[in-house]
C-alpha cells in the first residue's frame, strides 16, 4: 500500500481516539470548570463504562438492541454512582481543592479494587453489533485524470465510523445543553460565581452533584463506545486519564471548545505517529507539547488568564 492510503488509515485511527478523548476530556473539563475539582478518578468511570458494557453484553447477549440499552443504561448508572460519591465524600470536604484530589485518588483505588475483585484481572473483548468491514476509496491521478480506486487492505470497521458519529452527536448535544437550556444556564452561572448563585437561590450543592455525575457519564459513554475496539480491563483507566489531562491542559481548563480542538490535535497526531513511528513516541511528543503549553501559555489554547 502506498503512503497516501497508509496516511488515511492513520487519520481514521487518530479520529477514533480523538472522538473518545473529546468525550472523556469534556467531562473532566466540565467538572473542573464548574466545581474547580480535579477528578483523579475520572479514568475509572471510563473503565466502569467499558466493564459495564461487557456485563450487559455477557448477561443479555449481543445485538443492536442490547448495545443501545448499554449506551443509555451504563452511563446513567455510572453517573448516578458519581453523583452519590460527590454527595457523600466531596460535599463533606467542602470541595477543598487539595482534599478533593486526595479523596478522588482514594475513590480511584476503591473503584479499581472492587472491579478487580468482582470482574477479575482478565482483559475481555466485546463484539460490536455491526462488525462489517467497509472498503475505503482513494484518489489517484492516472492517464484518464483523477479517479477513485480501492487499494488492497484499505478498509475500516463500521463500528469505528459509528464511534465518530456518536461522539460528534453527543458533543453537539452537550454544547446545546450548556448554552440553550435552563439547566445549562444554571451550571454556567455556578461556574462564574458560586457564592452569587447561592444568593440567587440556586442549589449549588445539587448542581455540583449533577455536574460530577454528568462528567462521569460522559467518561462512561466513551468506555462503552471504545470497548469493541479496546478490550475491557480493570486497569484501562490510567492511560485514558493521562491523555484526558493532556487534552484539558492544552485546550484550557474549563473550556469546552478548547477541549474539542485539543482532542482532535492529540488524537490525530497520536494516530499518525503511532502508525508511522511508535505509540511511545506519540506519548512523549504529547507530553512535551503539554510542557510547552504550560511554559508559554499556562491558561491553555482557549483558556483565560487568571486575574
Amino acid at each position: 500500500m502506498d503512503f497516501g492510503p497508509h496516511l488515511l488509515l492513520a487519520l481514521i485511527e487518530g479520529a477514533v481516539l480523538a472522538a473518545v478523548l473529546a468525550l472523556m476530556a469534556s467531562g473532566l473539563s466540565l467538572v473542573f470548570g464548574v466545581m474547580r475539582v480535579v477528578n483523579v478518578a475520572h479514568g475509572e468511570f471510563f473503565m466502569l463504562g467499558a466493564v459495564g458494557s461487557w456485563i450487559v453484553a455477557h448477561q443479555l447477549g449481543g445485538g443492536a438492541g442490547v448495545w443501545f440499552a448499554a449506551l443509555v443504561a451504563v452511563p446513567l448508572a455510572v453517573g448516578a454512582l458519581a453523583a452519590a460519591a460527590d454527595m457523600t465524600i466531596l460535599k463533606r470536604l467542602d470541595y477543598d481543592p487539595e482534599r478533593t484530589i486526595v479523596a478522588t485518588i482514594g475513590l480511584l483505588y476503591i473503584i479499581q479494587q472492587v472491579t478487580l475483585m468482582t470482574y477479575g484481572p482478565e482483559a475481555r473483548p466485546v463484539a460490536a453489533p455491526w462488525d462489517m468491514r467497509i472498503a475505503l476509496p482513494f484518489v489517484e491521478r492516472g492517464e484518464a485524470g483523477w479517479q477513485f480506486y480501492y487499494p488492497w487492505g484499505l478498509s475500516t470497521t463500521a463500528w469505528k465510523l459509528i464511534v465518530l458519529v456518536a461522539s460528534a452527536v453527543v458533543i453537539v448535544a452537550l454544547r446545546l445543553f450548556m448554552t440553550r437550556t435552563r439547566a445549562g444556564l444554571v451550571m454556567r452561572a455556578t461556574q462564574l460565581d458560586g457564592e452569587m448563585a447561592t444568593a440567587m437561590g440556586i442549589p449549588v450543592e445539587r448542581v455540583y452533584a449533577a455536574v460530577f455525575g454528568l462528567g462521569a457519564a460522559l467518561a462512561a459513554l466513551a468506555g462503552v463506545l471504545i470497548v469493541p475496539i479496546q478490550q475491557a480491563h480493570y486497569l484501562m483507566g490510567g492511560d485514558a486519564l493521562l491523555l484526558s489531562f493532556i487534552v484539558v491542559i492544552i485546550g484550557g481548563l474549563g473550556s469546552l471548545a478548547g477541549t474539542i480542538v485539543a482532542a482532535v490535535l492529540i488524537g490525530l497526531s497520536d494516530g499518525i505517529i503511532s502508525v508511522f513511528f511508535s505509540p511511545t513516541l506519540a506519548k512523549i511528543l504529547a507530553t512535551l507539547l503539554v510542557a510547552l503549553v504550560l511554559v508559554f501559555r499556562p491558561q491553555g489554547l482557549f483558556g483565560t488568564r487568571a486575574r
